[in-house]
């Protein structure tokens, strides 16, 4: 068993999201559109933890093939508008289902 998400003090975790459901992969094989559906995983539990994609300062990202990178960079960029994150971007041999292509943890502070 684990938690979607924490927060401690006014410090927010969020665990690793991914485009996965029952039914196999939003998105099927399409890098971005798996990524878009992460990070609106990632940005609904950010939102239920009482901050914005705005107070996000780290994110990690685990992909299967570094040359999607371009795909996930591009999400990415859509939805952190303003100053973005610090960032990691790891290339992973194997994620969760083999239908998954990226997953993503973010962390961040919480508003005053």
């Amino acid at each position: 068993m684990f938690s979607n998400a924490r927060v401690s003090g006014n410090h927010f975790w969020i665990s690793g999201m991914h485009a996965g459901t029952p039914q196999g992969a939003v998105g099927g094989a399409d890098a971005y559109v798996q990524t878009r559906e992460a990070l609106r995983r990632v940005r609904a539990l950010v939102e239920a933890c009482g901050a914005t994609l705005a107070d996000v300062t780290m994110l990690r990202v685990y992909l299967t093939d570094i040359r999607l990178r371009a795909e996930v960079g591009r999400a990415r960029s859509e939805l952190f508008t303003g100053e973005p994150p610090c960032s990691t971007l790891v290339e992973v041999s194997r994620l969760v289902a083999d239908d998954l292509l990226v997953e993503i943890e973010a962390e961040g502070i919480l508003p005053s």
